[in-house]
């Protein structure tokens, strides 16, 4: 059976987390329309998505691992995905600010030539320090946050705008690498 694994994400930082299980993968990012609904439930969301990805991708490489995988934030009972506009970027921290909140990410395994199909999901709770507009400022002239769930990278100057979180750091960074490593070792893969 082929040990080919695919990362079916656009994310550099899900490359980056992958990379350091020591496994060899490849990356095609699947050209889907991802639902993003605020109103919709996270833990659907992020499970809906990472499965559009990985079964674009399997579809494509029947013979391959696929893995697909979505990051969501979740406040107020509303998911705040990738900020429109730096205005909305502004919005969201100030909606963080000083609160907790949770960010979930769904890993969908895909291997057509085995029918196989798991999707998995990971929540996090994320503490925000009291934010001003100081801080805000200083904290988006130092990083893009338009490509980030909740218009924030825990790893890119996280200190400035975080004050602690419950759970796994890189699920907060877009890809649960305790989860995905054990779900690699049952598949073989690792």
């Amino acid at each position: 059976m082929s040990q080919r694994l695919i990362l079916a994400s656009a994310s550099p930082r899900r490359r980056e987390l992958l990379a350091q299980l020591g496994i060899p993968f490849e990356v095609e990012v699947a050209s889907v329309t991802e639902h993003e609904h605020p109103d919709t439930d996270p833990r659907v969301m992020v499970i809906h998505n990472s499965s559009l990805k990985a079964d674009w991708v399997a579809a494509r490489h029947p013979e391959a691992w696929v893995l697909g995988a979505d990051t969501t934030v979740f406040v107020d009972g509303k998911a705040l995905n990738k900020p429109a506009d730096l205005p909305d970027a502004r919005r969201m921290l100030l909606q963080l600010s000083g609160r907790s909140h949770t960010v979930y990410t769904g890993l969908a395994f895909r291997h057509l030539a085995t029918k196989l199909t798991r999707n998995v999901g990971c929540a996090t709770e994320v503490r925000f320090r009291t934010l001003n507009d100081e801080i805000i400022d200083l904290y988006l002239s130092r990083v893009h946050v338009l490509d980030k769930a909740g218009a924030y990278a825990i790893q890119e100057h996280g200190d400035l705008i975080v004050e602690g979180y419950t759970g796994s750091y890189t699920n907060i960074v877009g890809l649960p690498l305790e989860t995905t490593k054990q779900i690699l070792q049952e598949l073989g893969l690792l």
